[in-house]
């Protein structure tokens, strides 16, 4: 008899997510699996919230941004009796296993079901910050910063036409990888990061010099850059203790700062949520089919409490716990990379 597993994806959504339920879903008929979708991540199975998830729902998602399962940032281990509520539904709808695709926090409620009340649990590495050490890289990352890549070369053109300097603002809360790759892909002249603490002083030097030859200086920003003297603005925290950060994000404060040190027109943008949606780039969608189908092959396997990481070329199991027990942040090797690039 085949076995019955749930697919929940968790935390923000990202381009990846439907080829990587996809594949999940395609090598799992393989092995005779019943697959039930669990909706809006963790919250389906305190609620037992569920979808219909078989060939005819994914056959065709490949190319789909978002997640037809949706999504929510609930924390199971926040909640008063929600985690009986998870036992009790996994019980209920007679799982087998559970695939459960999302960054550090997703997996890190999986790892806990898995250490502590031993729930087969399997995850898939899901963000488009690519800030999980135990994987090269997690997809999402690819499509959010060749769209960060293109707003880059939009404001270049606008910022010149208009002699001004163009601080562009992109997600990353607790790792640069993405301003950092979109600073070099997109021949920035500076970038902001949480690894490392902004020269001022040296930034608006630079940037006056740039602006001078150029007619046009571009500033790449994390939304949580490191800025001696600048508080990071809050409302509150998540059920995962992270800031919710306000509207008025950093490059518009950092857009001021240039403009006063430097007396030349600045504006900022914020390319926000529309580097989560829209269609995979190609390497998202091999990427995001690749680790479905191992998932698929680890829960066939009954090698469970593994997450699918790229090493290298191979898709390979690492365990849970191993891979959300640290951030992978920008290393020293790659800041010296992007001051090359500086001129």
């Amino acid at each position: 008899m085949g076995k019955r597993v749930a697919v929940l994806t968790g935390g923000g959504d990202c381009p990846g997510l439907n080829p990587a339920i996809r594949g999940c879903v395609l090598r799992g008929i393989d092995y005779g699996f019943e697959f039930i979708g669990l909706s809006e991540g963790w919250r389906g199975l305190v609620e037992g919230k569920t979808q219909q998830l078989g060939l005819a729902d994914v056959k065709e998602i490949v190319g789909k941004g978002g997640t037809l399962l949706g999504t929510s940032r609930t924390n199971p281990f926040k909640m008063e009796g929600a985690v009986q509520k998870c036992l009790d539904n996994f019980k209920k709808l007679k799982l087998d296993a559970l695939v459960a695709m999302g960054g550090e926090d997703t997996l890190g409620v999986a790892t806990k079901f898995f250490k502590e009340y031993k729930l087969p649990m399997v995850g898939v590495p899901k963000t488009m910050d690519n800030d999980l050490s135990a994987t090269d890289y997690t997809f999402g990352f690819d499509t959010a910063t060749t769209i960060a890549m293109d707003a880059l070369d939009r404001l270049r053109d606008t910022g010149r036409s208009h002699r001004r300097i163009m601080v562009l603002e992109v997600m990353g809360r607790h790792a640069g990888w993405v301003a950092l790759y979109t600073a070099i892909a997109g021949a920035a002249d500076w970038v902001l990061l949480p690894e490392r603490p902004t020269d001022v002083k040296a930034m608006c030097a630079h940037l006056k010099k740039v602006h001078a030859r150029e007619k046009v200086a571009l500033v790449v920003t994390s939304e949580a850059a490191e800025v001696p003297g600048m508080k990071t603005e809050s409302e509150e925290l998540d059920q995962f203790g992270h800031m919710l950060l306000k509207k008025r994000g950093l490059g518009e404060r950092i857009s001021e700062i240039i403009e006063k040190e430097t007396g030349i027109e600045t504006r900022s943008a914020v390319i926000g949520h529309i580097q989560r949606g829209g269609s995979p780039t190609l390497f998202d969608r091999i990427l995001g089919t690749r680790v479905g189908v191992k998932a698929a092959d680890l829960v066939a396997a009954g090698d469970l409490g593994k997450m699918v990481a790229l090493r290298g070329n191979d898709v390979v199991g690492v365990s849970l716990e191993e891979a959300t027990k640290e951030l992978k942040t920008v290393p020293r090797g790659w800041l010296d990379l992007a001051d090359v690039t500086f001129k």
